[in-house]
């Protein structure tokens, strides 16, 4: 069967993605001390691995993984308010899981990965993490607190929301946490609430965060050129959006028709 051709749209948007990877992946090898002739020698190691892989597949084991995430969601949701995956559990956001969280904005690496940033002060955390056009949840490891994920200017008219994502404990780093929690996220948001479009925004081209957001299923929608002013550099801001159908046609069968079912509930911001 012949493979259908990406439309002229879907190719341009490709190809900046390419442009985006390619200038992040330039940036770290510099900042590995690896000079011009050596970058030279690492292209050449691309296309060995290019020709290596020839003929397999887009979808590899990441897209796997996901559609055993979706068959392993131990959903509680309508008597617990809780979704958990393996170890990682979210749960909506509390106000004593606030110091904690604002402990861990206070490292400047953290604060400054953010755009707009987060509240200084507890107090003013606690009020901007309830606030009505937001929902965040508090991310459990192991029934230890890990971080938080949550849906940022609800546009319950529109059906969409920002994602923002934070896993604090740097013990809990290289565990797949923000993985799963965003995978239980995507849920809430696409199979719960039913809403139509999740996006997020990421400063800089960084490669990790943009193959993270690929796998599941984000595609990029644009970039803001030098749109962030830290420590008097520019950064640019990269913003990825994912729809439902998309999410559901990568990580469901068809066969679930309560999955596909009309965006009945997402008229209820504080779901």
């Amino acid at each position: 069967m012949k493979r259908e051709e990406p439309s002229p749209v879907v190719r341009q948007f490709h190809e900046k993605m390419l442009r985006l990877v390619t200038a992040s992946f330039y940036k770290e090898l510099v900042n590995y001390g690896v000079n011009s002739a050596e970058v030279l020698s690492v292209a050449g190691h691309l296309l060995d691995n290019v020709m290596q892989n020839a003929g397999s597949g887009n979808q590899g084991p990441e897209f796997q993984e996901g559609r055993s995430f979706i068959n392993t969601i131990r959903d509680e949701w309508g008597t617990e308010k809780r979704l958990s995956l393996d170890a990682v559990t979210i749960v909506p956001m509390h106000p004593y899981f606030i110091p904690q969280v604002a402990s861990w904005l206070e490292a400047p690496a953290i604060r400054q990965s953010f755009y707009p940033g987060y509240p200084g002060t507890k107090e003013e955390l606690a009020d901007y993490l309830q606030g009505p056009t937001r929902k965040y949840f508090a991310i459990y490891f192991e029934q230890q607190l890990a971080g938080m994920i949550g849906a940022e200017n609800i546009d319950v008219e529109s059906s969409k929301l920002e994602m923002r994502k934070l896993v604090g404990d740097p013990r809990m780093h290289g565990k797949g946490i923000g993985k799963r929690a965003t995978f239980l996220f995507l849920y809430y948001v696409f199979v719960l609430r039913k809403f139509h479009k999740v996006y997020v925004h990421s400063m800089d081209a960084n490669i990790r965060n943009l193959n993270l957001n690929a796998r599941f299923g984000f595609e990029l929608e644009g970039v803001f050129i030098q749109d962030v002013a830290i420590q008097k550099q520019r950064l640019d801001v990269v913003r990825m959006a994912l729809v439902r159908p998309v999410w559901l046609g990568l990580f469901t069968k068809p066969a679930s028709p309560d999955l596909f079912g009309e965006a009945s509930q997402a008229s209820e911001p504080n779901a």
